[in-house]
């Protein structure tokens, strides 16, 4: 969820979200999950208890151009109840517009017409099928864990739990830290951005590609702990 240009919450927290159903169905309310990272936790067996109880939410959001690499306008919305969607979203009162018996797709998104973003995207799920789906999963979180790992031990904070692919590091101060990461950027061995987590500057690291190895972790993790023991001496990089 993007609150603003510089504030993220961090994308991959699992909230306790048999709990939250429940007491929320008990006051009629309605439960959304924005799934965007998360979600796709569902593939693999390592991950899937994370997500106990969302499958009794009444709505998901789900990004594909993040961990499925697909053009980034490309993104799916869940909902329990199909004549929610529609009764929200159809322009079918419309009396120029040609009505059907046919499911109509434009009566479950925004737009009157678009490109066919789900071809890629169905492209993506039958090239890497389950099984690969699984692996890109874990073997990017698996690589976050290993990024956490090289700056913790380099001395640096690393402020969240790294449940899936998402890591926030602090280097010192929020000053330092916007350094930091505009010399890495500059650098650029790899970019990463900067955020606010719960009132702490920090460096964002998101891996998502179905191209990052063990390798491209390592001498990011390199670049990283270089730069940030550069700027901190007060040398600037070569």
């Amino acid at each position: 969820m993007n609150t603003g240009s510089d504030y993220y919450f961090d994308r991959t927290a699992f909230d306790p979200a048999e709990d939250i159903c429940a007491r929320a169905r008990q006051q009629g309310a309605w439960v959304h999950v924005d799934g965007a990272f998360g979600l796709w936790a569902a593939v693999s067996p390592l991950y899937s208890p994370l997500l106990t109880g969302l499958q009794n939410a009444d709505s998901w959001a789900i990004d594909c151009h993040k961990w499925l690499n697909v053009p980034y306008d490309s993104g799916i919305v869940a909902v329990r109840h199909p004549e929610h969607l529609r009764r929200a979203l159809s322009a079918g009162g419309a009396a120029y517009l040609t009505q059907s018996t046919e499911r109509e797709p434009w009566h479950y998104t925004p737009e009157a017409s678009r490109r066919a973003r789900e071809a890629e995207l169905w492209a993506a799920i039958r090239s890497l099928g389950r099984s690969g789906l699984r692996a890109l999963v874990e073997r990017n979180s698996r690589q976050a864990q290993r990024f956490a790992l090289r700056l913790r031990s380099a001395g640096f904070a690393v402020l969240n739990e790294v449940v899936l692919n998402q890591v926030l590091v602090s280097f010192g101060t929020p000053e330092e830290t916007r350094s930091i990461i505009a010399e890495l950027q500059s650098e650029g061995t790899c970019w990463c951005v900067g955020t606010v987590w719960q009132g702490h500057t920090a460096m964002r690291i998101s891996v998502s590609s179905w191209a990052t190895t063990d390798e491209d972790v390592e001498r990011s993790a390199d670049a990283m702990i270089r730069t940030a023991r550069t700027v901190l001496a007060g040398t600037p990089s070569k």
